[in-house]
């Protein structure tokens, strides 16, 4: 073998050892990021900044105090003696005027109209401890609608529109009888305990 030959042999052979160091290396640390891919996979290994990037975190629990019931023997409030401020927070223009219009189609005395922040559910009607009985009579002409004692010494109701809100309820399908006291519905509070509390909604049961 001439020496040249012996040159280029040596020159394969270097280049064969170095190949083989490099994919040892790579194929030593694929097998140590599997291993610890694992281990945080299962919770074996804690990894403070994968936990404070990557978990979600937990949603706090709402806090609801209680609704007020009706006044014991209350009944519904003639509609004319209702003062009903309709604000929307929909993205619906003229989503306010239209219901309160449909309100005072039944009777009802028009307030204000206006807007107010957004609101996820049907309807949030709000009142005063004197407005109890006027805020049942409103909410049982809206599906599902959420309570809201508030501080207020005048007795009219507002009713905030939500993104779930269409319409009122069709005038046949309110259960209400002048002559038969208001129910208090599950999960109210005798009026003066509720007058005591601060604002706070909660789902009329």
């Amino acid at each position: 073998m001439s020496d040249a030959d012996r040159a280029r042999a040596l020159r394969r052979r270097h280049m064969r050892e170095r190949q083989a160091v490099v994919f040892g290396v790579l194929l030593a640390a694929l097998a140590v990021i599997g291993l610890g891919a694992a281990a945080v996979y299962t919770g074996s290994l804690s990894l403070p900044f994968v936990e404070e990037e990557f978990q979600a975190k937990p949603t706090p629990t709402p806090t609801y105090r209680a609704f007020p019931c009706p006044p014991e023997g209350a009944l519904p409030v003639p509609y004319g003696e209702i003062t009903l401020n309709v604000y929307n927070s929909t993205n619906t223009g003229g989503l306010a005027a239209s219901t309160q219009k449909a309100f005072t189609d039944r009777g009802f005395a028009a307030g204000e109209t206006g807007n107010q922040p957004a609101f996820a559910g049907t309807a949030q009607i709000s009142f005063g401890v004197s407005g109890i009985a006027a805020a049942y009579t409103v909410a049982a002409h809206v599906s599902d609608p959420v309570l809201v004692l508030d501080g207020r010494k005048t007795a009219e109701v507002d009713i905030t529109l939500g993104s779930q809100f269409t319409a009122p309820l069709p005038a046949d399908e309110v259960t209400l009888d002048p002559e038969t006291p208001l129910v208090a519905p599950k999960g109210c509070t005798p009026v003066p305990t509720a007058a005591a509390t601060t604002q706070a909604p909660a789902t009329e049961g």
